[in-house]
């Protein structure tokens, strides 16, 4: 046990200060405003269609409206876009360095009349949620996207990262390091999305855990898990290493 709250402190420390980065730092992309126009239609030959004319269709709505209860759905039921976004954009945003934390960050959205038209709908700022790809291959078929102004709650997957593995200290003993979640999902102010929880594993020794309740996050983040005491990783000794006991 001292041994873990040893390793552990210094863990700590980076995975704090990598979270304080992300939520102040990558609040909002300013790299890349996702271009959108309107979609009347819906169903497969139309999208079809669009895909051939190098869109992606997508929609734009308040997470709200995922709600189980119809009250709140008819509530947040405004601003649903039916849209579609340039292939080609998005294809580039996912070939960037990041592009696993797409789904974790926001993007300023322009809804135009129409392809390279000047004339502006509609704008905000979205949160990807869903990206549809066909199982053979792998070819982006339709994407969801929510308003995620400031203010605005929303339940967010963030990716973890773990650093430090090529220099951990169980894993040089012959340990392996097992990647127990690789996301984990808070309500989250638009504002203080984290486009990343980073995780410094190089102090783990063999048998130490890393568990969620560990992961310091901005304090207006709400946990969803169930289980705060699951690991998020751990270091052990062949199948030890993946959950065997």
């Amino acid at each position: 046990m001292a041994q873990w709250w040893r390793s552990a402190a210094g863990h700590l420390r980076t995975v704090a200060a990598a979270t304080r980065r992300e939520s102040s730092s990558l609040r909002v992309s300013c790299y890349h405003t996702i271009q959108a126009i309107p979609r009347e239609f819906s169903g497969s030959r139309v999208a079809a269609r669009e895909r051939t004319q190098g869109r992606i269709p997508a929609v734009v709505f308040y997470q709200n409206l995922l709600e189980k209860d119809p009250a709140v759905r008819q509530t947040f039921s405004s601003k649903k876009h039916l849209v579609t976004v340039e292939r080609k954009q998005i294809k580039s945003i996912l070939k960037s360095p990041d592009a696993f934390s797409f789904c974790s960050t926001r993007f300023p959205l322009q809804i135009r009349a129409g392809s390279g038209s000047s004339h502006l709908l509609e704008s905000g700022t979205v949160l990807p949620i869903k990206i549809h790809r066909d199982e053979e291959s792998g070819k982006i078929l339709n994407m969801v996207f929510v308003w995620a102004e400031d203010g605005m709650d929303l339940k967010v997957d963030v990716p973890v990262v773990f650093k430090g593995e090529d220099v951990c200290r169980g894993v040089k003993k012959g340990g392996m390091l097992n990647k127990i979640r690789t996301s984990v999902k808070y309500l989250c102010p638009s504002e203080h999305i984290p486009s990343k929880i980073e995780v410094d594993v190089s102090n783990l020794d063999i048998e130490d855990r890393i568990f969620i309740r560990d992961i310091e996050v901005h304090p207006s983040l709400k946990l969803l898990s169930k289980n705060e005491n699951m690991p998020i990783c751990k270091v052990g000794f062949g199948h030890q290493a993946w959950g065997g006991e």
